[in-house]
């Protein structure tokens, strides 16, 4: 294998070429991005550059050590066994990495709506995030949250849409998410669930059931979509995202997916997982370039993703399918410090939502990686370390 194409700029990119080089490939590595940007890390678009802290995400990484060729503002347009096509012309590999990632949903309507996925993104969002403007926010999940977090304490009217029962409902189920419920109003945040939108206008949000939001910025965080279009008609198997094996494998010989737009086979859960968080984009490359240089990795982690919000630490590692009961350690009415537990059956831990408790996280992603089986009496005791309740 001579020459290796990425292409996808972000992390799980760079990553991807910084794996291939510890490895000990010494060929030509290619990095394509649609962006003119520089690679760069996106969780803290939605935090520190929302909040002002900061201006650039760059990703620590010397690319000019690494001796890759960076072709920035290059788009893929399809894939054919060997040949990449680009907007710059037709690209040949012995090795590819697919890291497109995801772009986000948007909803109908002539009215701006701004989405947060890039750098200017989160820039120009920043700019109407000023004290008195009217905020409306279409989705109260992770993203969403995050975002309101950024307008309420920029003093904007914030107002939030969202067509679940609850915040987060999508993401870790109604019962739980009703408990993130009183942030928003304690923040001074007006929450409207149940609610769906039916169009972005210029001048706010007209409901599905005729109410209207008048709004001076509108922010659509509803989820993404894999950003695969370009692969539509090629060899490689699509199924929401890059249908790939537990190596990152897809079904074009020579050829790997990593980050958002893969949808692997973990073995431990036994089910396929497409995973939109950091830590995916970071730990996968290892696994796929190890594929691509013919060793016999296996990518099969235990899933980790952190929010910051309204004031909280909200941090999740598993797979919240697997479980069949949900064990809540603390009470959230009284305590801002608790945690949820989601067992299996046989009482084995499939996934834990913790909110200012570090340790019961650390400690569940470790026993949720060792399969070990719990006491769901000492799970439910908050003042038992999670560690404690394996049983023997």
């Amino acid at each position: 294998m001579d020459h290796v194409v990425v292409v996808g700029a972000g992390l799980a990119g760079v990553r991807s070429i910084e794996a291939l080089r510890a490895g000990g490939f010494t060929g030509r590595i290619t990095l394509i991005g649609e962006e003119h940007h520089r690679p760069y890390d996106r969780p803290p678009l939605s935090k520190a550059v929302l909040l002002g802290e900061t201006d650039s995400t760059v990703v620590d990484s010397d690319l000019d050590a690494l001796d890759v060729r960076l072709c920035l503002g290059t788009a893929a347009k399809g894939l054919r066994d060997g040949v990449l096509e680009t907007t710059e012309g037709e690209l040949e590999y012995d090795g590819l990495v697919i890291a497109t990632g995801a772009t986000p949903i948007r909803l109908r309507g002539e009215g701006r709506q701004h989405v947060l996925r890039t750098i200017e993104d989160a820039l120009t969002l920043r700019e109407r995030l000023v004290p008195g403007a009217r905020v409306a926010v279409v989705g109260a999940g992770w993203i969403g949250a995050e975002v309101v977090t950024a307008a309420a304490r920029a003093g904007c009217a914030v107002t939030v849409v969202e067509a679940g029962e609850s915040p987060l409902a999508v993401a870790l189920g109604p019962a739980v998410g009703s408990h993130t419920t009183d942030w928003y109003a304690r923040a001074g945040v007006e929450l409207r669930l149940g609610a769906m939108v039916g169009t972005v206008d210029a001048d706010g949000l007209t409901l599905m059931s005729g109410a209207r939001v008048p709004a001076d910025v509108v922010v659509t965080g509803i989820g993404v979509r894999p950003a695969v279009d370009w692969l539509k008609g090629s060899a490689v198997r699509l199924d929401d995202g890059v249908v790939v094996d537990e190596h990152l494998r897809t079904s074009l010989p020579n050829v790997v997916a990593v980050g958002d737009c893969a949808n692997w086979w973990s073995r431990r859960f036994r089910a396929r997982l497409r995973v939109e968080h950091w830590d995916t984009a970071l730990q996968a490359p290892d696994t796929a370039a190890a594929t691509l240089l013919g060793e016999g990795a296996v990518y099969d982690p235990v899933p980790y993703f952190w929010s910051e919000q309204f004031g909280h630490m909200v941090q999740f590692a598993g797979h919240r399918d697997a479980g069949d009961r949900m064990v809540l350690r603390g009470d959230p009415r009284r305590d801002p410090k608790w945690s949820v537990c989601w067992l299996t059956a046989d009482d084995r831990l499939a996934a834990v939502l913790t909110v200012d408790r570090p340790r019961d996280v650390v400690q569940g992603r470790k026993i949720v990686e060792s399969g070990r089986r719990l006491d769901p009496l000492r799970v439910a005791d908050a003042a038992v370390a999670l560690r404690d309740c394996i049983m023997a």
